[in-house]
Order: C-alpha cells, then structure tokens, then sequence
C-alpha cells in the first residue's frame, strides 16, 4: 500500500487536548486500527483516550495516526510526527514488521519509543538504535519458556512449529528451536505463512506428515487461527499451543471448537477474575478494562493494554526527565530515554516492569499466566 493511498487516514490525526492549545509535552500513537491487524490496532487506538493527560503539572498532548497494517505508512507516520508533530515520545505502531521499519528513524531524532508488539527483535540484540525503544509485551523467551516447560513436564517428545513469515514469526522459531534443544524435545518441522493468507493447507499437511505429539503455532491476532483450524480440519488430534499473539477474544470467537484445549501463556489479563488480588498487576488491569469498558461499551483485548502500559512508564518517567530538560527539547527526550530505563518495580496491566539497559521489555515471571481454552473461554490452567 502506497503513502498515497493511506494519506486521508493518516492526516485524520486526532489530538486529545484543549481547542488551539499549544501542546507542552507531546506523544505520538501510530496504530492499526484499519487493515489485516485492525483486531491488534483497534484496541490501541481507543486505549488513547485513557493515557495520562498531566504529569508533574505538565499536559500531555497525543496525536493518533492509522497506518491502516502497512509497514510503509508506518514509516511515513512515523516521520510526520517527528519532523511535523515535533513528538517527545512515540508509541506504536502495532505490528511488529511495522515497528521494526520505524526504529531507525526514531532512534536519529533521539525519541523514545514505546513498541506494544510481539517480537523480542524491536529490542534485542541491544544496539544503537534500540537502545531508544521499549517493549510493553512480554518478551518472547519469557512466553516460550512457559511453553516448553509445559511440553516437557506433560512427556511432549516432538513438536512442530507453524509461524508468520515476518519478525515475529521467525523470532518465534528461533526461541523455540533453542529453548526445544535444551529441554530434549525434538523440532520435526518448521513451516511459514503470510498473515494475509487464506489458506495454509500445505504447511498443515507438511507438519502432520512429520507427526508431532504437539504443534506450537507463532503468530499475532486473528492470522492465529488459520493454521491451527487447518490442523483441526485435517484430523490433528495432537496438542496445539499458541503464543501471546493470539490473545484476545476473537481468537476464541474466529476458532471456535476448533481451538478448543489451546494452551498459550499471556498476561492475566484474559483470567483477570481467577487471578488472586494479591497479584500486583490485578489492579492495575482491572482499573483498565472498567475505564475502557465504561468508555467504549465492550472489554479490551490485552493488546489494548500495551499502549496503556507504555502510558504508565510515560507518567512514571516523566517526573525525572523534566529535571533535565524542556518538553520540546532533545534534553528532555534523552533524559525521558534514560528515565524509562531506570523503571524499577511499576505494576501495569502485563505485568512488573523492571527497565535495565540490557533489557527493554524488564518482565519477569509475574508477567505471565498459563492458559486455556476451556468449553470456549478462556481459563487458568490448573
């Protein structure tokens, strides 16, 4: 999709602030919320309204574009609100492919950005550029070592692995190849898909040719439930497994009985009512899904929570960054960027952040949940 085609939407820019006011600190948003990840961008873009609108008696100005799920839009949004819009921070966009094609330009006008998609690649290996993004889901380790464990501990012996042909997919298959090596469980067939598919009939065949006693399936939003129906349609009686991409309710409502026995790991978001109030995050997301319910009339998915998530490390940061600098200035953004690193101990909706400069995404084991897929909800896994 050409910048042309997608230039109405993305000068629809909405400002959540006062008629003719004169921003003093501003955010960018570049969301999905039209096109193949509209599932993933939807949530996010009305999780804008909910985001911190003052902090440290400074307001908070946002600008919300739509990339409409096109890599290339994204980076022409991207530019606008840097070179335009004059942001302090981004958050965004919502694909992974599309995040991973806006970080050299955030990172060469020295704007932190908050990256609410899957791949661990927006941050990892740690580098120049990603030096300046920060990930507001869960690492791909931190899920997929939740999964292996799984396998390992219910006598799974081989698995197959079905993922998108993008960066979140092919993380994916390298966390999961080495994670399977180390715990003895052998990987019998790796196979790709586009996410705009309609079928993935020959990679389903391919990986029931190789007999796996489980199928671990890597792929964002509603594209998750192609391969794992295919499986299903063609008589795969062995367990499937899902990542944190596929959670969200149209997952369930898409697969129906199709999906039913999924096994993923996410935050505790999708089992917010058997979560133990004890959990730090419980309030945190609970106060979430009542203000976007209240506002919206319908419950978030968790990819909704990303973005108010990166509004929360916002709010903790800010305070300190304004100790160096104006909002406005590259001062003030470079000391927002060393504020958000230092994050220590903040509960949010997918989890516990602690920020390190090694480590970006700063979840450890209270950021996930083992989950299923029970008489069509979604429920803790005893």
């Amino acid at each position: 999709m050409s910048f042309q085609r997608v230039l109405p939407t993305l000068f629809l820019a909405t400002a959540f602030c006062a008629a003719g006011a004169q921003a003093q600190i501003k955010v960018g948003v570049i969301s999905s919320s039209s096109g193949p990840v509209a599932l993933v961008g939807i949530p996010q873009k009305n999780t804008v309204a909910l985001l911190p609108r003052e902090v440290a008696g400074q307001r908070i100005d946002y600008v919300s574009l739509d990339d409409a799920s096109d890599p290339t839009a994204s980076v022409s949004a991207a530019k606008k609100l840097i070179n335009e819009e004059k942001i302090d921070a981004l958050i965004g966009p919502s694909g992974s492919p599309n995040a991973m094609g806006v970080i050299q330009f955030a990172a060469e006008a020295g704007i932190p950005m908050l990256a609410p998609v899957g791949t661990a690649a927006v941050v990892l290996p740690m580098n120049a550029q990603k030096k300046w993004v920060f990930k507001t889901t869960q690492n791909d380790e931190l899920i997929a070592s939740a999964l292996v464990d799984h396998m390992k501990a219910g006598g799974i012996r081989s698995v197959g692995f079905i993922g998108a042909a993008d960066p979140y997919g092919e993380n994916w298959a390298r966390v999961t190849g080495e994670l399977l090596r180390a715990a003895g469980i052998k990987l019998v067939s790796s196979e790709s898909f586009q996410r705009r598919d309609t079928s993935v009939t020959a990679q389903a065949l391919k990986t029931l040719a190789a007999r796996p006693d489980a199928v671990l399936i890597a792929s964002p939003g509603s594209s998750a439930v192609l391969p794992q129906a295919t499986l299903f349609d063609q008589g795969y009686k062995g367990k499937v497994y899902q990542t944190h991409g596929a959670a969200l309710d149209e997952f369930l409502k898409l697969g129906g009985k199709k999906v039913e026995g999924t096994i993923l790991a996410a935050s505790s978001m999708l089992v917010l009512d058997e979560i133990p109030a004890s959990n730090p995050t419980k309030a945190v997301a609970s106060r979430y899904v009542a203000d976007y319910e209240k506002l919206h009339g319908s419950k978030p998915a968790t990819f909704g929570a990303n973005v108010y998530d990166a509004g929360l490390l916002l709010q903790a940061a800010i305070p300190a960054a304004l100790k160096k600098g104006a909002p406005g200035t590259p001062a003030f953004r470079s000391a927002l960027r060393d504020a958000l690193e230092q994050t220590r101990e903040l509960a949010g909706t997918q989890g516990v952040y602690n920020m390190t400069a090694a480590d970006h995404s700063g979840f450890d084991q209270r950021g996930r949940e083992l989950i299923t897929v029970k008489n069509g909800r979604w429920a803790a896994l005893k």
